[in-house]
């Protein structure tokens, strides 16, 4: 290929009117709508879900089990690796929501789906949307954007 150069075109993502903008963590989720159009984004929310998750110390009840190591005569003991209620829950969340989305996307005949989410939470996602919500997804970005007001969501959703 000497001599020649190619040149690769990024495509800007383009959300159309009223496509849905899923933005959430495992404690909070913002379902908003483009009001606006693929080239000027005016997302307005249409629904907001927030999960009121304390931390683990405060959901557990004991302190973690112990067990006896196996082998032949010894009396040693370890600790139980203790549960982690608050990420429980964050998952737990995670299911909800989706069920949420999904009842949104049959009702409102949502045509495309933008989904926001940190790491953790887009996995528990991906494995709990429904086949009709995951076929609307247009595009998937990894970040934690919850606490960030509209205007800036519009801005990162504009630069992708």
């Amino acid at each position: 290929m000497a001599g020649r150069t190619e040149t690769i075109m990024q495509t800007k993502l383009k959300i159309p009117h009223d496509a849905y903008v899923f933005v959430g963590d495992g404690r909070k989720a913002l379902f908003l709508r483009n009001d606006g159009d693929e080239k000027f984004l005016f997302l307005k929310t249409e629904q907001v879900f927030t999960d009121a998750n304390p931390p683990t110390h405060d959901q557990g009840t004991e302190r973690p089990g112990r067990t006896k190591n196996a082998g032949a005569g010894t009396t040693q003991r370890s600790a139980v690796e203790p549960t982690d209620w608050h990420h429980i829950e964050e998952h737990q969340f995670a299911g909800r929501v989706a069920e949420a989305l999904e009842k949104i996307v049959r009702e409102r005949h949502v045509k495309a789906l933008v989904v926001i989410a940190p790491p953790r939470t887009l996995a528990d996602l991906r494995h709990a949307f429904h086949a009709d919500v995951k076929a609307r997804v247009i595009a998937e970005f990894n970040k934690d954007l919850t606490k960030m007001p509209l205007i800036e969501i519009e801005q990162h959703l504009q630069a992708a």
